[in-house]
């Protein structure tokens, strides 16, 4: 007759459970595994039994990412991929080659209502943003500058102004702001025409 138990020393159990209250086998078992970190359990007919494993999760770089080969404490950026049981880091370009993902991009635009002269609109901006630059524009399209060359503000006709921008993460935090300001302006145009004067003459 085959040991019930011939295979407990060389497989590496964390959980051993016991169905039918097979007493005798626990205690042996008990014994056999007293220097392992193995649960033996006997659970009852129809009572739940919760079991918790800890695994090692490894990712492997693939494609643009992988082919520089990363030192020790350096930072791997991209985007990690889950198939199954594997996690694999590419590049965004990447996505459409090594999985059945694809990426696309969202042009956002929003008109906003906005009364007071363009120039002041500039120049508080440049107070909040250090990179604020005038775009190149056609008579009929309206004057037009960039705010950190992620969002497009422009002049629109009847006394409005449109914002555009590719959306992401911090364009949409830069926008976001812009929208506020462009909202807070109307209220404090005087002050900031004076503003405006002063820094014209200094």
């Amino acid at each position: 007759m085959m040991n019930k138990t011939f295979f407990a020393p060389w497989i590496k159990l964390s959980y051993l459970h016991l169905w039918n209250e097979i007493g005798r086998l626990k205690q042996k078992l008990i014994t056999q595994f007293a220097d392992r970190n193995t649960k033996i359990i006997s659970p009852k007919d129809c009572q739940s039994v919760e079991m918790y494993f800890n695994s090692e999760k490894m990712e492997k770089t693939i494609g643009r990412v992988a082919e520089k080969t990363a030192e020790v404490g350096e930072t791997v950026s991209g985007f990690l991929v889950k198939k199954a049981f594997t996690y694999q880091i590419m590049a965004l370009d990447d996505l459409h080659v090594f999985s059945q993902l694809s990426t696309t991009n969202i042009s956002q635009r929003i008109t906003i209502a906005y009364t007071g002269a363009f120039g002041v609109l500039k120049h508080r901006l440049k107070q909040i943003f250090e990179s604020v630059e005038s775009l190149p524009y056609e008579e009929s399209e309206g004057p037009a500058f960039g705010v950190h060359e992620r969002l497009t503000v422009k002049y629109e006709l009847e006394k409005h102004s449109s914002l555009h921008w590719r959306s992401d993460t911090i364009s949409d935090m830069v926008s976001d702001s812009v929208v506020a300001l462009v909202l807070n302006i109307g209220r404090e145009i005087p002050k900031v025409a004076v503003e405006l004067e002063e820094a014209t003459k200094n």
